[in-house]
């Protein structure tokens, strides 16, 4: 099963979506996972901040933290964002820099902490990854191991 790694704020909305996944969910805002290398695929779950203001960096310095490690970038297999539509062109800007730096796909978008129907098509994401990485014999996702 892949797992998903997240960063949320204060507001927890991000923690919100992820925890309802039903899969090993490791908040980045905690220092050993940002310091872990994941052993296996997974999924970075991201909010974006930018509201237009050119000095408001998008990503959060957590995710960009944990992103630094040529391993964990490698063995990322998608990203999924959490926006609000507020922030108009802005709109899940983290998710989508990332990917395209990446050359990650954007898996899935979502507005703030997501509704019951995102956290459905999201699962069903993930359940589509699981099987196509399970069908290619790729490495199977484990837990985080420290550094």
């Amino acid at each position: 099963m892949i797992p998903v790694y997240y960063y949320s704020s204060a507001s927890g909305t991000v923690r919100l979506f992820a925890e309802r996944l039903g899969r090993p969910a490791h908040p980045l805002s905690e220092r050993a996972v940002r310091r872990s290398v994941p052993d296996g695929p997974w999924v970075l779950v991201t909010p974006s901040y930018k509201t237009g203001n050119p000095q408001n960096d998008t990503i959060p310095e957590p995710v960009r933290r944990f992103l630094s490690d040529p391993q964990t970038r490698r063995l990322m297999v998608g990203v999924m964002g959490s926006g609000n539509r507020n922030f108009g062109e802005h709109y899940q800007a983290a998710c989508r820099q990332i990917a395209a730096a990446s050359g990650r796909p954007v898996l899935f978008e979502f507005e703030l902490q997501g509704t019951q129907w995102d956290v459905a098509e999201a699962q069903q994401i993930l359940a589509d990854l699981d099987a196509a990485i399970e069908a290619h014999g790729v490495g199977q996702a484990r837990e985080p191991q420290g550094t």
